[in-house]
């Protein structure tokens, strides 16, 4: 049995199949554009028992997940799903993810980076020595910071991609290393506190009380969405790809409508829209459209599938490797200042704990492989939204930290044991 290859100059060459069962059982990947287009509702279904069968259900597990445990918490104390007590989760969550958005790009590469807390650490510490001990303006301490970070992971990167030294070792001693640092910069005080009122202190403090601006979100994130699908749909059409029917995209927008909307009456019933998550959710569109819509974010994902075959097409391995590394330690530095806001100050137990645990954890629970290749920015939010949902369900009910470490890893253990079966999954379905 033969089938056709294309060669790099585009022509098709006859070439054996390795493993004709294998391939003969393999699962046919149809776009759900076309099945939806031709069978309505029947393509919905037709696809979801592909995607079932081939192991690639995406993020509804996850989502599964989040209403499973809003229920059960909703059942054992009336007060989870308080307007208060959203609110607090969705403030809590945004230091954590803005770090996992970092990890995220280090996973697609296939690659781990343990740095992360000892990084968050460091900028908190360079904000507040410089702007509260030595009285530098608190905007331009906040760039420094940041633009430590991204040196930081600029320079993890550099071991990594020019030396050649694992990710593993190279960001091991790095959290070692800056951790000390952090250290050294805090001084035997360990702890110098932040103005509640200033740039960093107001960054999880600061809410738009105007209930409008919750309305206007919602409303821009629901035109934004339906004006992009539309647009998509005809540039797809125009170039006479499978795309999807006015009815699928209007029903996709109502469902966030409905979403948006709930979110942005619940907003307003405490203390208005949260100014952290605005700064969060702009992060994630940015960094989505990057990683979906760029040659930088392609070479990302072709360097997650196969290092050999991107250097080969000509991609700068090195030079990708770096600038993620980078990114991850600017991201790492954006969560240490809102760890730092939250607690409006910068301590020797800042990027301790179990923040690097969290961070990952968010990253793998949303949905992104620890093998490379596969994730979305999005996975962030939905990611650390289970664990902090998890934690405030626990603390509501007066569980003990130590039990709170032992459910997060169990959570974790059984996302990792998913993401290996599904990897499995796809490679028997001739999809990997």
């Amino acid at each position: 049995m033969t089938s056709l290859d294309k060669t790099p100059d585009g022509a098709t060459t006859d070439a054996p199949v390795v493993n004709p069962e294998a391939a003969h059982d393999a699962v046919t990947a149809v776009d759900p554009r076309l099945l939806v287009r031709e069978q309505g509702l029947k393509g919905y279904v037709s696809e979801f028992k592909r995607k079932l069968h081939a192991g690639d259900l995406g993020s509804i597990p996850v989502v599964i997940g989040l209403i499973i445990i809003a229920a059960i918490f909703q059942s054992l104390n009336s007060n989870f799903l308080s307007a208060e007590n959203l609110s607090n989760i969705a403030v809590t969550m945004v230091a954590t993810g803005m770090m996992a958005v970092g990890i995220i790009f280090v996973l697609l590469l296939g690659e781990i980076d343990l740095s992360v807390g000892s990084v968050s650490g460091v900028s908190g510490a360079i904000v507040a020595v410089l702007s509260v001990t030595h009285g530098m303006n608190e905007w331009l301490a906040l760039l420094v910071a940041l633009a430590s970070g991204a040196a930081i992971g600029a320079v993890h990167g550099f071991f990594f991609a020019r030396i050649g030294a694992p990710a593993f070792a190279v960001t091991l001693a790095g959290l070692l290393f800056w951790l000390g640092f952090m250290l050294q910069l805090l001084g035997e005080n360990g702890t110098i506190n932040l103005d509640g009122e200033g740039v960093v202190g107001q960054l999880t403090t600061y809410y738009f009380t105007d209930v409008a601006a919750a309305y206007g979100l919602a409303a821009l994130a629901v035109a934004g969405f339906f004006l992009s699908s539309f647009l998509d749909n005809r540039r797809r059409a125009a170039a006479g790809v499978p795309s999807r029917p006015l009815a699928d995209i209007v029903l996709r927008t109502a469902v966030l409508a409905v979403i948006a909307f709930a979110a942005a009456v619940m907003f307003n019933q405490y203390k208005g829209l949260p100014l952290a998550l605005v700064l969060f959710l702009a992060v994630l569109v940015i960094t989505d459209f990057v990683l979906r819509r760029t040659a930088y974010g392609r070479k990302i994902f072709a360097l997650g599938g196969s290092v050999e075959a991107s250097r080969r097409a000509g991609i700068n391995v090195t030079a990708v490797r770096v600038s993620v590394f980078a990114l991850a330690g600017f991201f790492a530095a954006v969560g240490g200042l809102f760890w730092a806001s939250k607690i409006a100050a910068a301590n020797q137990s800042a990027g301790a704990g179990d923040l690097l645990m969290n961070v990952i954890a968010a990253a793998v629970i949303g949905g992104t492989s620890l093998f490379g290749g596969r994730g979305r920015t999005w996975n962030a939010l939905l990611g650390v939204m289970v664990i902090v949902s998890i934690q405030y369900g626990l603390a509501l009910e007066g569980i003990a930290t130590p039990i709170q470490y032992m459910i997060t890893g169990g959570v974790l253990l059984a996302t990792v044991v998913i993401d290996s079966i599904t990897r499995k999954t796809q490679k028997t379905a001739g999809r990997a």
